[in-house]
């Protein structure tokens, strides 16, 4: 990400730059002229102002270098959170997943020390196991760490998609979650919209919006899991949208998350869903269909197909209403209209799109897009924390 404050040296440098060499030019321009009437002339001035120019030159070449650095920076996350993935599946295929990785790189999450912990932590996989169809089981998966962003620790391993196949996991522990050995966490979904990519390394500041919110300490810290976005269609979360129904239900996720870590149950008042810009559909729709499992679906700067979501709304599970955000900037005309065209088709749907609970945030306002999407995020993640405490 290019770091908008490297700018202003940038140019400042370049300008003084500009202004020395000229200066210099000039000086010369009048020794030479001297020297034709051969008259002395001071040449300091000239070296002085030389020197100058050539160090903003270099200061010119450094900054530029430390932009270009920061621009592609997003782009070598992102290859590497996809070549990460792959080898994941590779090795998975290979059957060599548990021994492909040094003892002392993997990190398998342990279960409380104490009887009373381990008791919930029985409880918690038995509960995974319940809602899952009868071929998920609970195996806890082995997960490598890859980072600390956010001020936790982000992990991955590979995890049996709903169409059987081993597909990328990361998962982000908050800080608190080293800190409170014997505390269990609710777990958010973060969808992502490129197909072989997770959302972390498709939108690299996401974690970093959520760390910000959590370290406030107003709201409740939670674990963020983003699962590889499935292959097949350029356009995952456009295929959603137009057929939420049609999407296979994930359990073999949270039976594997829910033994892995320390999680509460999924289930309405434990599990969220997250989607920014290309994923919000995603988003969108897993809170839509499914109330009976995310208790609350945040979808940021998206834009959704109205008529299909409404229509998923309507056929959602009997008893639960969905809790959903839609989030844009300010600026934003295209992503507000779509996100108050969405709460129109709820309200005036059937059945269970009527009864959906849905907000539009539109005071979100910054001088550059990713300042504005971090501060999206915060807000999402202010959101899905507030809404699970209250249902549980």
């Amino acid at each position: 990400m290019v770091r908008p404050l490297l700018v202003i040296p940038l140019l400042a440098a370049a300008l003084g730059g500009i202004w020395l060499a000229r200066g210099a030019l000039q000086r010369w321009r009048d020794l030479r002229a001297a020297a034709t009437y051969e008259l002395a002339g001071e040449r300091w001035p000239m070296l002085v102002r030389a020197g100058g120019a050539m160090v903003c030159g270099v200061c010119v070449t450094a900054l530029t270098l430390l932009t270009a650095l920061g621009a592609f920076g997003v782009l070598s996350r992102g290859r590497t959170g996809a070549d990460r993935a792959q080898s994941a599946v590779d090795a998975a295929e290979a059957g060599a997943w548990p021994g492909s990785v040094p003892e002392t790189a993997v990190r398998q999450q342990a279960a409380p020390p104490t009887a009373a912990a381990s008791a919930a932590a029985s409880g918690a996989a038995t509960s995974a196991a319940s809602a899952a169809p009868a071929g998920a089981s609970a195996v806890a998966s082995r997960f490598d760490s890859v980072g600390h962003p956010g001020g936790g620790e982000l992990l991955q391993s590979a995890v049996l998609g709903p169409d059987g196949k081993p597909r990328n996991v990361r998962v982000w522990l908050p800080p608190q979650y080293a800190k409170e050995s014997n505390a269990r966490f609710p777990v958010v979904v973060m969808h992502a919209a490129t197909p072989g990519k997770t959302a972390d390394a498709e939108v690299p500041d996401v974690v970093e919006g959520v760390g910000a919110a959590l370290q406030t300490g107003r709201i409740r810290p939670f674990i963020l899991v983003a699962p590889e976005a499935p292959n097949g269609t350029a356009h995952p979360c456009e295929l959603v949208a137009a057929a939420p129904a049609a999407v296979a239900d994930d359990a073999t996720l949270r039976v594997t998350i829910a033994a892995s870590f320390r999680t509460l149950p999924p289930g309405p008042t434990s599990w969220g869903a997250l989607g920014v810009e290309g994923g919000a559909p995603c988003a969108a729709a897993a809170g839509l269909a499914r109330p009976d499992l995310y208790g609350a679906a945040a979808a940021v700067s998206g834009r959704y197909d109205a008529a299909a979501l409404a229509q998923t709304g309507a056929e959602a599970p009997a008893g639960s209403s969905a809790k959903l955000l839609l989030a844009a900037a300010k600026g934003d005309a295209a992503g507000l209209d779509a996100a108050r065209k969405l709460q129109t088709a709820l309200k005036a749907g059937p059945g269970p799109a009527a009864k959906a609970e849905v907000r539009v945030s539109d005071n979100v306002q910054d001088y550059t897009a990713d300042r504005e999407r971090l501060r999206l995020v915060r807000q999402a993640a202010q959101f899905l924390a507030e809404t699970l405490t209250r249902a549980s």
